[in-house]
């Protein structure tokens, strides 16, 4: 849900051949943080894009260093995206007649540290830059960053379900899962669904008809379903990897004719499970409209998951699929608790017109509803495992 809001280039590793998973870390050289320019600059994202723009040239002239001297005419901006934790706008300068070079700026959205924790997404931008991912960091400034500009098509959420396209996704994320970021490799996952539990249960809404909506929500029933899951999901010993955790078709780009995919937008990025990643990607099959009706079936599962865990996706072993099949659709359930206390907060913070409060409840509705299903899921699985 997260940066877009609803809005073939990687490193070599991965599972090979037999259809045994193995995995190692990709320790991508990386720039330090320290070397990126950084600037105590901030523009004001409540301003219309015109009243923007003198400020945001100013911060593209003292970060781009191949900018500094030009006149502030060469600049064109215009806005890629506006989601609903950033605004995307692209900065292009005119270089004689006919060439022009372009940068992308992103400018954090209103009380987003909330949700977001920028510093873990800033240290790892560099390493995943490194490793092939993502938009080159050009500077740092104290609400937003400036970036490569990627010369591609954002994804449709029809499009993730594209045969062809699903396997590149796959590939590409098992590639993803590899890198390596310094720092702690504890899963951040429960951390955080417990923070967002800790700050959406104590919220106070200034309109009427959302505080009664809100006051309809029990908190002690969340809380208990989110330690029981997390005592569930814990039985599976799901492998830890430095996770995108946000892996919806805006965050996803294609450059048809070079065949090239991008992820981009790494602010939920954090280590967390892999089955996480993964069945939060298929949430995402929902769409705009959040129809989880979409969600992809077991086949679609399957051939998403050979392509992840081998290059050879014909010899992947029937039980490498049924364990990673499990292990994702008890994370399905995880990824619905997370966003819906995601939503909560932002019913209280955020400035956007959208229906947040909805949003929890749909996706509350949707963990409950496929409650039964993933916990049996799981439980059985595991039972097997005890008796085989």
């Amino acid at each position: 849900m997260g940066s877009d809001g609803r809005s073939w280039n990687g490193v070599t590793g991965g599972a090979r051949g037999d259809g045994e998973e193995k995995t190692r870390t990709v320790a991508a050289p990386a720039p330090a943080l320290a070397e990126v320019p950084t600037s105590t600059a901030s523009v004001d994202i409540s301003l219309p894009l015109p009243e923007m723009t003198p400020r945001i040239i100013d911060l593209c002239k003292e970060l781009v260093k191949e900018w500094s001297s030009l006149d502030s005419s060469c600049f064109s901006i215009s806005t890629v995206s506006g989601g609903i934790t950033n605004m995307l706008l692209k900065v292009s300068v005119k270089e004689g007649s006919d060439s022009e070079s372009s940068v992308t700026v992103r400018l954090y959205g209103p009380n987003t540290d909330l949700v977001i924790d920028r510093e873990r997404e800033l240290q790892a931008i560099p390493y995943l830059s490194a490793a092939g991912f993502g938009a080159r960091l050009l500077g740092v400034f104290e609400n937003g960053v400036v970036s490569s500009f990627i010369h591609a098509r954002t994804l449709s959420p029809s499009d993730m379900k594209e045969p062809r396209i699903a396997a590149e996704i796959a590939k590409q994320l098992q590639k993803f899962h590899q890198v390596d970021i310094p720092g702690s490799k504890e899963p951040q996952l429960w951390n955080d669904v417990f923070k967002f539990l800790k700050k959406a249960s104590v919220l106070k809404f200034e309109d009427n008809e959302k505080q009664k909506r809100y006051e309809m929500i029990s908190f002690r029933e969340i809380q208990d379903e989110v330690k029981e899951l997390k005592d569930l999901s814990d039985l599976l010993h799901a492998p830890v990897v430095f996770a995108h955790n946000d892996l919806l078709s805006g965050n996803l780009m294609l450059n048809d004719l070079e065949e090239k995919l991008y992820f981009i937008d790494f602010e939920y990025g954090s280590y967390s499970y892999r089955g996480f990643d993964i069945a939060n990607h298929f949430n995402e099959y929902a769409g705009f409209e959040c129809d989880y009706n979409l969600y992809p079936d077991k086949d679609v599962q399957y051939h998403f998951f050979r392509n992840y865990l081998s290059d050879r996706p014909s010899e992947v072993q029937e039980q490498d699929l049924d364990a990673l099949y499990t292990e994702t659709n008890t994370f399905r359930l995880a990824s619905h608790l997370y966003w819906a206390l995601w939503a909560l907060i932002q019913a209280r913070v955020s400035p956007i017109d959208f229906d947040y409060l909805g949003y929890f409840f749909l996706r509350y509705g949707e963990y409950k509803k496929q409650r039964e299903f993933c916990f049996s899921l799981a439980q059985g699985f595991l039972s097997s495992l005890r008796s085989g």
